[in-house]
């Protein structure tokens, strides 16, 4: 079972930059976060210290790494929402999704790949 990380909007800012740039030592982190974020050294370290806590990212001998992929992390916030929202159909998401946003054929042709794709896992399964 995929574990959930709930990031705030900050937070997940914060987690762009690190995925960015990893591994990257803590003081390279705390120049980037004070030239982007413009905040001081101690709110980084406090941002790291709360995604450390959450499980997403280590600091290990002043190198900071994601523990959680950038990938892995939206994925997961996706699956989520297609859960919390349409009650885990994706039928029902593209639904309303194309709804207010027609699909270019390339997005079309990307989700028949998919469509294909996955096809072929279940036979093979």
């Amino acid at each position: 079972m995929q574990k959930k990380y709930n990031l705030a909007k900050m937070e997940t800012k914060f987690a762009e930059i690190i995925w960015a740039h990893e591994p990257i030592p803590s003081g390279e982190l705390v120049k980037l976060c004070a030239a982007e974020l413009r905040w001081k050294k101690s709110t980084t370290y406090t941002m790291l210290k709360r995604l450390q806590d959450k499980g997403v990212f280590e600091n290990r001998g002043g190198v900071v790494a994601a523990l959680v992929k950038k990938n892995e992390f939206y994925a997961g916030q996706s699956k989520q929402y297609v859960e919390d929202t349409f009650g885990g159909s994706l039928p029902r998401f593209l639904t309303a999704f194309t709804s207010v946003k027609r699909l270019t054929v390339q997005e079309i042709d990307e989700l028949q790949r998919l469509i294909d794709e996955h096809i072929d896992e279940q036979k093979e399964a």
